[in-house]
């Protein structure tokens, strides 16, 4: 169970990444400054882990995936009648946003409850 809670704690940095890059590839274009700055963040976070920034960045990400939630129901109501496009579009919506603010979740409780162990 202990190597199952390190495994955990270790991974939000890294798939908030992989966010960022389907983000960069999917906006389609070559230089994606906002794409470039999300990643150099989260890099000097993995790198120097450090607890401000660790904060910071899930804090700002629940809010916005919070945001998209509600444009994402938004978008869904414009919908006539609930057919397999807006069916496809809440299901892919709700999932790629409540799988990001779990991550956010993790990675604040990585930072802000669990104590650091100074040696």
């Amino acid at each position: 169970m202990k190597h199952f809670k390190t495994i955990l704690l270790a991974i939000p940095e890294y798939v908030l990444i992989l966010s960022v890059l389907f983000y960069w590839f999917s906006a389609g274009l070559t230089i994606n400054y906002i794409a470039i700055a999300l990643l150099a963040i989260l890099i000097y976070q993995i790198i120097f882990k450090n607890k401000v920034i660790g904060i910071i960045i899930p804090i700002v990400l629940i809010l916005t995936c919070l945001y998209m939630l509600l444009a994402l129901f938004s978008e869904v109501r414009e919908f006539p009648t609930l057919n397999s496009e807006a069916t496809t579009l809440l299901i892919v919506g709700l999932l790629y946003f409540l799988t990001t603010m779990f991550i956010a979740v993790v990675m604040l409780f990585k930072y802000a409850i669990i104590p650091n162990k100074k040696h």
